[in-house]
C-alpha cells in the first residue's frame, strides 16, 4: 500500500480531493464514495453495490440452474433425531435426575 498526497481544491463553496485514477480503478469506485470519520483521520470507501433483491422464486430457480450438490449440507440426515420418541407435552430427553437437600435450598 502506497501513501499518495493529493491536494486539497475548492470546488464551489466546498472543498474536494482529486483521485488519482488507477486508485480509484484498483478498488471499482463507482460514482459515490462512503466517508467515514475515525479516531485516526477520514476514511474514504467505495459504496458497496447494491443490485436488485432476488424474490424467493428467482432465488429458488437460480440455485436450480446452478445444479449444485447439497447432499454435503444434510448432516441432520444422520445424526439420529429421527429416531427419538416425540411427545407432545414433554421434550425427547427426561430431565436430569438430581435433588436438591432442604437444607441447601434454605441458604439459598
Amino acid at each position: 500500500m502506497q501513501t499518495v498526497e493529493v491536494k486539497v481544491v475548492r470546488i464551489g463553496n466546498s472543498r474536494g480531493v482529486r483521485i488519482p485514477a488507477d486508485v480509484l480503478r484498483r478498488y471499482d469506485v463507482g460514482e459515490t464514495l462512503v466517508l467515514n470519520e475515525t479516531q485516526d483521520g477520514i476514511l474514504l470507501c467505495p459504496k458497496p453495490q447494491t443490485g436488485q433483491k432476488l424474490s424467493w422464486a428467482e432465488t429458488a430457480r437460480a440455485m436450480a440452474a446452478e445444479e449444485e450438490d447439497w447432499l454435503a449440507w444434510e448432516v441432520t440426515a444422520s445424526d439420529g433425531i429421527e429416531t427419538v420418541p416425540w411427545e407432545a407435552e414433554r421434550a425427547a430427553e427426561k430431565p436430569a435426575a438430581y435433588r436438591v437437600h432442604p437444607k441447601q435450598s434454605a441458604r439459598m
